[in-house]
């Protein structure tokens, strides 16, 4: 079974720094490192790693070469991604503070610049069956809702970041929503927070769909309809938790692609995105199968 990502590509300069920088203030960063990012770019990567045959369809800029490099060392298939040369990669600027929590800013760029054609000749590549993983980061993408869809893909959506462009998609062609607590909120319309609640007014919002909310801390909820699975996380030490969800979709959808059990997919995208926070950068941070199978990780709080 295909996995085809189709998303955005970022080049991401993140500073290491005290606190996250108000309104009229000046500070000094500790540190700049240039790493490769965006969802989609992690979100593949992650997909590869774990043991997916992942497919990498969007855009760059002809300053993001190394960018398909990154993604082709970790095994993702690169060919349907285009080089433009009139435009420059997506980028993002990251704070990362001293208790490892981030704040982003984001450039679309060529993300930014996806074509109908292209997207036409991309899924004419995939079959009925096959998985196509999509976020927010890249524009024309209610149209490649719509011919996934129509092509019999299943389609999972990762509806972020969040913003008013999500309510115009067709919501109900998604087979899958992976999603934390914040972008359930607002895709409800509701400002009710617990986990369990949301999880259920999700699925009776798309009973065709399976839902995943992650909870931070608290864990993860698979919920279907007909039954519901509770993921505690691991307790770890954060550096930097840039690439802690898309590593944690990478995961669980290469688990349900490869015929998993959503419970098996559910611990080892729990395992993964735990081990992905105790490092630094988003693409690098995420780790590779063998490597989640056998880390020993600390008790699940």
């Amino acid at each position: 079974m295909k996995v085809l990502c189709f998303g955005s590509l970022n080049i991401d300069y993140t500073y290491k720094v005290e606190h996250f920088v108000q309104k009229g203030e000046t500070i000094s960063s500790q540190s700049l490192q240039v790493f490769s990012g965006g969802k989609g770019l992690n979100q593949s990567i992650a997909l590869a790693k774990a043991g997916a045959d992942t497919y990498h369809a969007g855009a760059i800029g002809m300053d993001g070469r190394f960018l398909l490099e990154q993604m082709e060392e970790a095994g993702v298939h690169t060919e349907m991604v285009s080089v433009l040369a009139e435009v420059r990669s997506g980028n993002a600027i990251i704070q990362n503070d001293r208790d490892g929590d981030n704040c982003i800013i984001l450039y679309g760029g060529a993300n930014q610049a996806i074509t109908r054609k292209q997207v036409e000749e991309v899924i004419a590549r995939f079959d009925a069956g096959d998985y196509i993983v999509l976020q927010n980061e890249i524009n024309e993408l209610a149209y490649i809702m719509e011919k996934a869809h129509e092509r019999g893909m299943k389609v999972i959506l990762n509806p972020s970041p969040m913003d008013e462009k999500i309510s115009t998609l067709p919501l109900n062609d998604v087979d899958y929503f992976l999603l934390n607590e914040v972008e359930a909120e607002q895709i409800l319309n509701t400002e009710e927070t617990a986990g369990e609640v949301l999880a259920d007014r999700l699925v009776e919002r798309f009973p065709g769909a399976v839902i995943v909310l992650t909870l931070g801390s608290k864990g993860s909820i698979y919920a279907d309809g007909s039954r519901k699975i509770r993921q505690q996380a691991y307790r770890v030490k954060a550096v930097d938790t840039t690439a802690a969800g898309d590593t944690f979709t990478g995961y669980f959808i290469a688990g349900i692609a490869a015929g998993e059990p959503a419970e098996r997919a559910m611990e080892m995208a729990a395992r993964a995105s735990a081990i992905a926070v105790t490092r630094a950068g988003a693409a690098p941070s995420i780790p590779y199968r063998k490597e989640v199978e056998e880390y020993q990780l600390p008790q699940i709080s």
